[in-house]
This record gives C-alpha cells, structure tokens and sequence, in this order.
C-alpha cells in the first residue's frame, strides 16, 4: 500500500520530482534547465571566491552609517542578495584582499585585513534576516536551512600574518577560514605564480611555519596565486587537504602559470584537496587572453598617436569608437563546463569546486555566467554532459566541505 501511495505521488507531482535519479536524457531542454534551477536551490552553492569586500570599499563604504549601501538590491557589481538569492548561491567566501602593495607597510596589511573582516561581520549584524557569518560546515548548513546567505571569509594574501606566526590563531579568531599564502608578489611566506623573482624557490623557513600553525589551528591553506614549486612544498608538508579556492587548468591557457598544471591537479586529488574553479574569461580561454591583449595593444597605439592617455576625457570617444570595432572577446559558459571535465578526468569528481572571483575580475566574466544569478547556467551544461544530482552536489558545496571538515577535524574540532 505504501509503494503504491509513493507511486502515485510520484505521478501528481511535477515531472521527475520524486526521484533522485532524473532521466535527463529524456527531458525538454525546459525540463531540464528548470531541473538545474531546482538543484541550485536544492543543495548549498559554495563560492570559494567573492571580492564583494574589497569592491565595496573602492567605494569607501562604511556599515556603521551606510546602512542603505549594503549589496541586498543593486546593479553594481557582481554579487548581491537578490541576485544571489536567484542563482542559489548560499555560501559565498568572501575575499579579505590585500593588494601586495601592503607588503611594503610596517603592519603588512593587517589594519587593512581588519578593516574588511569588520565590514563582513557588520553586514550580517546590520541584515540578520538575510546574511549570516558562517565559521564552520554546520553553521553553513544551519544558515541555509533558515534562509539565510552565509558569509564564511578567507583571506586572499597571507602578508597580514607579518612575521609573527601567533596572527595565524588571531585571524582564526577573527573568522578567516582559509588563507591565500600570497597574492601578486612574493612575500615573507612563499613566491607568488605572478613574480619572477623565486626570492624562496617555494615557501619560505617562515612559511613552513605558517602552514604547520594553519593545520594546527584549522584554516585552510590556499595555493591559488602561488608558484609551483610553493605549490609542491605545501602538498609535501601539509597534514591535510588543501583547496585552490579560484584557480582553473593550465592546459586551457598554455604558458599562464596562475592556473594549475595537469601534474598540480593530479597531486592536489592524491592529497585530498579541491580545485574551485575561476570563471574569468582570461583564466578560461588563452585565444580569448590573446585576443583581449592585441585589442589592448591596437587601441594604446593609436591613443599614443593621438597624444592621448586613457584617462583624459578627450580619449574617451576613441575608445568608444575603437570598442566598437574590436568588442571585447569572452569566454563562456561551456568553457567552464569544459575545466570542470578536465578536473575530473583527471583527479576524480571529489576534487573540484566553483571559485568564480565574482567582484574581482572586471569585465571578463564568460557568457552564461555575469553575475551571482547563472549558476544555474553551469548546472544545465554539466546535467547535459552526464552528471548525476550527486555530482552536481559535490560540485557546488560537499566537495569543499568535506576538506573544511577535515581541516577542522585535525584541529582537533570535529
């Protein structure tokens, strides 16, 4: 009598609601994006990636009196609740940036780390009823339950740490959950993929340190930004899984050391970790970087020719005009599908994860996926290439759990 009842539940209810295991082959292309649509919604999405933090403060904003300019509606930018709320994103990491410029301060960024932990907080003390902070897992998961965006945060260049390695236990405290060792330079703790310098040929005697102090407290180590070799001493000194919060495959852009090798991804899957991938178009696509780059050499050769920089106000209907004629060039939302293949024929389906650094990465972002709204784009592409309501989970969030999870359990946490 039961199986029966289920079976004509399962018929009075929309197409295919009642299993898991959705016979994609035989839906509409409705069907199935209305399908991606509900499992965005379904299950947490995770962003290893959002600069939200820093973009709002180019804009000089301050929670305490600048209640109004919280990102719940706007057309700024790329991420707001609303839209958010549209894509199913759920649990975005946002981006404690430091420029490496603030390696050069007496406090490496610190006060700066600060400032922006402080804004993250103040929002979600501002707007309860829509974000909340997130410094674990299962904080996440209750947040998610009662409706709310979490805002677990990261902190994208290590400098802040300074040459104390207790500041590893005060961010930690602070609620940073992960640290990017390095951003655009080399600094006190490992060389940057963006340097040539190799001050250390990988991590430095500190650095070492550092990473054996964030296993011990429990936050994440993040090799994104970091230069091979950095890579290959994190991977051979951690006790743990290690995440690449917004990287993407080398082998899309060939000679772009920012993005990880084949070898990189392969020894990121033995040791457990996550490669949450990067959906700037110039991370994605190299015939799409070139062809940006000669536009930007083609358009300054004739700003030269005119005597003219791009800043003044003279310069701005040649560039109109000159834009119109070379429009810029993007990937799309195929491509992506096409790094998160890679990723798993290479290291297995456990060991990937979205990082699109939303907010940070200008105007380069692929067709399909603008803003926070289209991850649902990216769940209908991969639902067409084959993958199952299960991968699609660990994909969007159960794969990066399950590395927090173990980072906090060899804290001594879970």
């Amino acid at each position: 009598m039961k199986i029966r009842a289920s079976l004509l539940l399962c018929s009075a209810l929309a197409v295919f609601s009642c299993t898991e295991k959705k016979p994609v082959d035989r839906m509409t292309d409705e069907q199935l994006q209305a399908y991606a649509d509900e499992l965005a919604h379904k299950y947490i999405i995770t962003d290893g990636h959002v600069d939200l933090p820093y973009r709002l403060r180019m804009k000089n904003f301050r929670v305490e009196r600048e209640y109004m300019g919280i990102p719940v509606s706007t057309t700024e930018g790329d991420f707001d609740y609303e839209r958010a709320r549209k894509g199913g994103l759920d649990a975005p990491f946002m981006s404690i940036y430091i420029p490496s410029s603030y390696q050069l301060q007496p406090d490496k960024g610190k006060a700066l780390a600060d400032s922006l932990i402080n804004m993250i907080t103040g929002i979600a003390e501002q707007v309860p009823d829509k974000f909340a902070l997130a410094n674990t897992p299962q904080e996440a998961d209750a947040n998610f339950k009662a409706g709310k965006i979490s805002l677990p945060m990261g902190m994208e260049n290590g400098a802040p740490i300074g040459d104390d390695i207790s500041n590893v236990k005060y961010f930690y405290d602070r609620g940073i959950r992960y640290i990017t060792l390095t951003h655009g330079k080399d600094n006190q703790i490992c060389d940057s993929s963006y340097d040539t310098t190799a001050t250390w040929n990988g991590l430095s005697p500190f650095g070492e340190q550092v990473v054996k102090e964030m296993n011990k407290v429990g936050i994440m180590v993040d090799i994104s930004h970091v230069s091979d070799s950095t890579f290959y001493d994190v991977i051979r000194l951690t006790r743990v899984p290690v995440i690449a919060s917004h990287s993407s495959c080398r082998k899309f852009t060939p000679g772009f050391d920012r993005n990880m090798s084949d070898d990189m991804i392969k020894a990121l899957g033995k040791n457990g970790g996550v490669i949450q991938i990067n959906f700037g178009s110039a991370f994605l696509d190299s015939a799409v970087r070139a062809g940006n780059e000669a536009n930007r050499k083609k358009l300054q050769a004739l700003l030269n020719e005119k005597g003219l920089k791009a800043g003044d106000s003279s310069a701005r209907p040649v560039i109109d005009e000159f834009q119109k004629s070379n429009p810029s060039l993007y990937a799309d939302v195929k491509i992506v599908a096409d790094h998160v293949d890679h990723v798993v024929k290479l290291a297995g389906i456990d060991h990937v994860g979205l990082g699109s650094d939303y907010d940070g990465v200008g105007d380069s972002l692929p067709t399909g996926l603008k803003d926070v709204s289209q991850y649902p784009n990216l769940i209908y592409e991969l639902l067409k290439r084959g993958y199952t309501e299960e991968d699609i989970a660990k994909i969007c969030y159960r794969n990066v759990w399950r590395v927090w999870n173990a980072v906090e359990k060899a804290a001594g946490r879970g």
